[in-house]
């Protein structure tokens, strides 16, 4: 391992100083519940330090499911108003002048206020996301650097609690180790590792495009877009995956599995119109309405409609099939 941290130079260097603040407040989740762990009778080196970074990603989660929930919100806003968006597109059409298109911009701002919609949304809790995991991929980079003294102690992380977290090991791997730096049962333990993560995020796109496309919104070019979507990430986790420390990749699974939970919470809460998972939603809505109803004593849903049914078929065999006149006013006589 060489003697200068890379990450705290050049433009790396810069960023990562902005980012100090979630860096320190990183540590000091990781830091406090290990000593709750330590506590209640767990080794201070092991399966604590795991269980701190495990702990690390589900508060991380908790904090963007806010952001994630809002986030679905707006795309089926964005999805509910887009009718009404292609109507406002197809009445520009064609026209370039300055005065059209501004006219257009400010037509889709009222569309958008008026129905609390925000194409800028589903973008949110992924700008979030990007630098919390580039600072914890900075944080267990640097420990072990801080633990042979080779940089300056981070937030919670002195040089006793960086060497006390550089000498866990978990499933006979060190956690500072790398795929280039572990033994053979090590390089073993990480390939599997880096292989779950790839499972994780591949069925998790399988299982969206399966489950949560509307047929009539698929096409041959995104249909290929998706497919390459499909692929490339997994294979991109391969190559990333193999030159980080052991303890990045077990906040990435950790991250992953959590995403992985939560993407099947959106396919059963928030499907897309149309898709698969849209049809199973409106069966179980459905059936759990005709449930409730059977438990308050009410008709269901079925029964009301054929209720409902024969009064009209009833108030038509009463007034009869013709229409009835207009009554006129008596004409005052001359």
């Amino acid at each position: 391992m060489s003697d200068n941290f890379l990450l705290d130079s050049g433009f790396w260097g810069w960023l990562y100083k902005l980012l100090t603040p979630v860096e320190w407040l990183m540590t000091q989740v990781m830091y406090w519940f290990h000593k709750l762990l330590t506590l209640i009778g767990m080794p201070a080196v092991g399966l604590s330090w795991v269980l701190s970074i495990i702990f690390l990603v589900v508060v991380v989660q908790a904090c963007v499911f806010p952001l994630f929930y809002k986030q679905m919100k707006s795309m089926r806003g964005m999805q509910a108003i887009q009718p009404k968006m292609m109507k406002i597109q197809n009445k520009y059409k064609g026209k370039n002048d300055p005065a059209s298109k501004e006219a257009m911009q400010r037509e889709m701002m009222k569309l958008y206020k008026d129905n609390h919609a925000n194409p800028a949304g589903s973008c949110l809790p992924m700008l979030i996301q990007g630098p919390v995991f580039m600072c914890m991929f900075y944080v267990l980079s640097a420990i072990p650097y801080i633990a042979r003294r080779k940089r300056d102690p981070l937030g919670a992380f002195d040089v006793a609690t960086a060497n006390e977290f550089s000498a866990t090991t978990f499933f006979g791997t060190k956690v500072s180790d790398t795929f280039t730096t572990a033994g053979a049962s090590g390089k073993v333990v990480i390939a599997i590792f880096v292989f779950a993560m790839c499972a994780c995020l591949w069925y998790m796109q399988w299982n969206t495009m399966r489950r949560n496309t509307a047929p009539a919104s698929m096409n041959k070019q995104t249909e290929r877009m998706q497919k390459m979507m499909l692929w490339i990430f997994p294979i991109m986790y391969v190559f990333s995956g193999v030159a980080m420390p052991f303890a990045v990749l077990v906040y990435w699974l950790a991250n992953n599995i959590c995403n992985l939970l939560r993407s099947f919470w959106q396919l059963r809460e928030f499907p897309t119109p149309g898709s698969p998972a849209a049809l199973d939603k409106e069966k179980r809505d459905h059936d759990n309405e005709n449930r409730k109803r059977a438990r308050e004593g009410r008709p269901s849903l079925e029964e009301e409609e054929l209720i409902e049914a024969k009064k009209a078929a009833e108030r038509k065999a009463v007034q009869g099939h013709q229409r009835q006149q207009p009554q006129r006013k008596n004409r005052k006589k001359k």
